[in-house]
């Protein structure tokens, strides 16, 4: 029994491994956002659909663009949306974005791009805080275990 209490805190270490990818990826796409809200190219995009859902068990809201680039070219995007920032473009026939082409984040609607790059900045700081959190608790757990055994045993045994 005491092997699986150790093998149950090793694995806890993927918890806050999980926590770490996760600020990780939304460290990178609050930078995308903010450097095609900095550097891109103010147009005017074609609202082609957009769909809210507000469910208990599901919340989820997206937009489908369409951007002219000139020479007859254009671009579609879905952008995900946070629910919170879905009334600046529902009910629109036309949004204005800002255009990267080539970026990781190539289209983000102008009215909503500051607030939703902080928003992931502050998701990743959130899940960083987690993995710091999280991750002392697993050390701690880990370390109590290596130096005296599981409780468990110990009262089983006193038995």
């Amino acid at each position: 029994m005491a092997r699986t209490s150790h093998l149950v805190a090793r694995l806890m270490w993927l918890v806050p491994g999980l926590l770490l990818l996760l600020a990780l990826n939304q460290t990178k796409v609050a930078f995308d956002l903010h450097r095609t809200l900095a550097e891109g190219t103010p147009a005017v995009a074609e609202v082609l659909e957009y769909d809210k859902t507000e469910r208990a068990d599901v919340t989820f809201s997206y937009v489908r663009l369409r951007v002219p680039l000139g020479e007859h070219r254009a671009i579609e995007r879905t952008l995900p949306l946070p629910l919170s920032l879905m009334p600046q473009v529902e009910d629109r026939e036309t949004v204005n974005v800002l255009v990267l082409p080539g970026a990781a984040q190539e289209v983000v609607v102008a009215a909503i791009a500051r607030p939703q790059w902080r928003m992931a900045a502050i998701n990743a700081a959130m899940s960083f805080v987690g993995f710091l959190m999280l991750g002392a608790g697993v050390f701690a757990w880990n370390r109590y275990l290596a130096r005296k055994g599981d409780p468990a045993e110990r009262t089983a045994h006193a038995l």
